[in-house]
């Protein structure tokens, strides 16, 4: 599960390696990538919510289209990064998902929220709309490398950069500006005070960051892990940012690989 302003893309090289064990889903968010938001009421629901609820209820749907975390039977190993941690915490919290394991990589699920960017871009929607497509590129592509550690393969930015800059249909400038407006009415207060269900629910969390993550630092991981309690650890991972799938990919992946092998050996 991805987050703000990402894509399935970025998972993509991990989703092909798992597959060779397991079955794996990956999937755009609304207004992200490929997955479009076709109406004006869609777009207005969408900016409005910051707290990530509907995100959760869309994202639970799908799931159980997938006939995916409806019990344990069906409970699926979860990776999320960046706010779709928040998503992932929702959708066990408010809509009974049930999860095999929890992996949650520099994720936004604590406060404090946002970075001054974000309500920068909410309070000047109609300049930020109205730049021209060339300066508009540059301050994304920017904003991209800022997430990262180490610099950027020049392919991997294009790849992040481009569902925001290609003009090829996909949600382009107007989608940029309407994520980060969203992003800065971001919110968990109502939620965090249940992660400790998480916790006693004795369900397998790892928390997984990047010692260098500049976006959401470190020191949340060990508050999360607090809120969450029972089975959650933490992993730091040095010379890795917020994008610790560019930054540190093949400590990543056995990360994940060990923590997976851990929870399906126990199980």
């Amino acid at each position: 599960m991805h987050g703000t302003p990402w894509s399935s893309q970025l998972w993509l090289p991990y989703a092909h390696a798992l597959s060779k064990t397991y079955s794996v889903y990956i999937f755009d968010n609304p207004g992200y990538g490929e997955s479009k938001l076709l109406t004006p009421k869609a777009k207005e629901a969408f900016e409005e919510n910051g707290a990530l609820t509907l995100q959760a209820e869309v994202t639970a749907a799908l799931f159980m289209h997938w006939g995916l975390a409806m019990d344990k039977g069906s409970a699926p190993h979860i990776i999320a990064h960046d706010n779709a941690g928040l998503v992932a915490l929702r959708m066990a919290l408010h809509h009974k998902c049930t999860y095999k394991s929890l992996t949650l990589i520099d994720v936004v699920a604590v406060g404090p929220w946002g970075l001054p960017f974000f309500k920068l871009v909410a309070d000047n929607e109609n300049v930020f709309n109205a730049i021209p497509a060339p300066m508009f590129e540059g301050i994304v592509r920017g904003y991209v490398r800022g997430a990262a550690f180490k610099v950027l393969k020049r392919e991997d930015e294009d790849m992040l950069a481009g569902p925001w800059v290609s003009g090829d249909g996909r949600p382009g400038q107007e989608g940029f500006v309407r994520v980060l407006k969203q992003a800065s009415k971001r919110r968990s207060e109502d939620v965090e005070e249940l992660y400790c269900k998480i916790g006693e629910s004795g369900l397998p969390v790892r928390i997984i960051w990047g010692k260098e993550d500049q976006w959401v630092p470190c020191e949340r991981a060990e508050k999360l892990k607090g809120l969450i309690g029972g089975k959650c650890e933490v992993v730091l991972v040095e010379e890795a940012g917020h994008l610790i799938q560019l930054d540190q990919p093949e400590r990543l992946m056995a990360e994940i690989v060990m923590f997976l092998l851990e929870v399906d050996g126990a199980s």
